[in-house]
């Protein structure tokens, strides 16, 4: 359909509808390829960097190369994908997780830390396109719809990000039948779901969604009269302070619970041999950080779609402080019994629900309080605040656990979690 100066018409809402529902399912499909990747690099890189270097403490630096790799790509991508679209942003995020994951795979065949944490930074910065996804799932979200379309594409990696830490035993047998170093068979599957991820992008996202609702901004703008879209950047700096806060909470526990479980696997282990059963201790402790991971993961982000709903019914800001709840749950749950295992994994899952609480509506707030054409530069300023604090909290994290215990480490997080819960009145100007 063309227009009187024969330009083609920009969609109606109808099609737009249908357009963002496609959308939506494109980059679901997306998340739960991606998520297999960055799962098993969550259960693995602090095991990795462990042996590696020989030197437990700084297990927290696989984490911290991740958070960083996504720091230093987030702002970038977002730009890209302000001037190009997001699907060039999500595919070029693919193609630096595909050569971290060879680079990682390398580094554990030659025994290099340092190359170690090189490919754990490309797959940061592959992992900072994935965190696009759920703010193009808002680019073209009706206000009434926002909250529930972002936490529909991050339920989405629930699929990937479950299944790559469960992948890890069946990983290292096929590690090991093509001779692939210890402790890294299940980039295997993360090779085959990236490559599958982008193409999915390439092909299937169409018409990209930045740019065609950058394009009916514009279209509005010069149509005659229109609704001034809101800038309210007090709220929008509150957003972002709580993401970022909710994630460093979530990511230094998280970081330092495979070794901190490593410890109490080796324990019981260690008390079995002394009665003469040897056991499979390597394989308890694998299978152990798997479940809990995954598990953990499934807390990420299997209740986003409720926490998406809480955020449209509710408003952002009280499911912002649902999840500050959640997250004081689980720091009190691995304060008071760090060395039961059992108690580990409730807190591990319940932090993970609180940073999706968290997630989802700060993600909402900080789109909705930002103008379509600022949204990009923002959105990135928040990756990065986000990745970039999470990095330093697991070095910290990593130092905080060899020193005084994980109890400690999970009582000193409890610090950001009041912080967001004092500032939530900014998130409502």
């Amino acid at each position: 359909m063309t227009g009187a100066a024969g330009s083609v018409a920009e969609p109606g809402i109808q099609e737009v509808a249908r357009i963002q529902a496609r959308t939506v399912r494109v980059l679901a499909a997306g998340q739960v390829l991606g998520g297999v990747a960055f799962g098993a690099t969550v259960s693995l890189g602090a095991l990795l960097a462990a042996d590696l270097s020989g030197q437990e403490s700084l297990s927290g630096f696989a984490t911290a190369s991740v958070t960083l790799g996504a720091a230093l790509c987030a702002i970038p991508l977002a730009r890209l994908a302000g001037a190009r679209g997001r699907r060039f942003a999500l595919t070029l995020g693919n193609l630096f997780a595909l050569v971290g994951i060879a680079t990682v795979i390398t580094a554990a065949a030659i025994r290099s830390f340092p190359l170690l944490l090189v490919g754990v930074v490309l797959i940061g910065a592959g992992n900072a396109g994935n965190l696009q996804s759920r703010f193009a799932a808002t680019d073209l979200a009706v206000p009434q719809r926002r909250g529930r379309d972002l936490g529909a594409v991050v339920w989405a990696t629930t699929v990937g990000g479950v299944l790559g830490p469960l992948l890890l035993t069946p990983g290292e047998a096929l590690g090991a039948v093509v001779g692939m170093p210890p402790l890294t068979g299940a980039y295997l599957f993360s090779i085959i779901a990236q490559l599958a991820a982008l193409t999915l992008y390439l092909v299937a996202l169409r018409p990209d969604p930045l740019t065609l609702a950058q394009r009916l901004a514009r279209a509005a703008a010069s149509s005659g009269p229109a609704i001034t879209e809101a800038d309210r950047p007090v709220a929008a700096r509150y957003a972002i302070f709580a993401v970022a806060a909710s994630h460093v909470v979530m990511a230094s526990v998280m970081a330092m619970t495979p070794v901190h479980l490593s410890h109490l696997a080796v324990g019981a282990a260690a008390g079995h041999a002394a009665h003469g059963g040897d056991g499979a201790a390597s394989t308890s402790v694998t299978l152990l950080v798997g479940t809990t991971i995954a598990l953990h993961v499934l807390g990420m982000y299997g209740a986003s779609p409720l926490f998406g709903y809480l955020a449209d019914r509710i408003g952002r800001v009280p499911t912002v402080l649902v999840g500050q709840g959640l997250l004081v749950a689980a720091l009190l749950t691995a304060a008071l019994w760090p060395t039961v295992q059992a108690a580990v994994v409730v807190a591990l899952f319940l932090l993970g629900l609180g940073w999706s609480a968290a997630t989802v509506a700060g993600s909402a707030l900080l789109t909705e309080s930002t103008p379509v054409a600022q949204r990009p530069r923002r959105q990135g300023l928040s990756d990065t605040t986000m990745t970039a604090s999470a990095a330093l909290g697991a070095v910290l994290a990593g130092l905080v656990l060899g020193w005084a215990g994980y109890g400690t480490l999970a009582l000193l997080a409890l610090a950001l979690v009041l912080a967001t819960i004092v500032l939530s009145p900014l998130g409502r100007r």
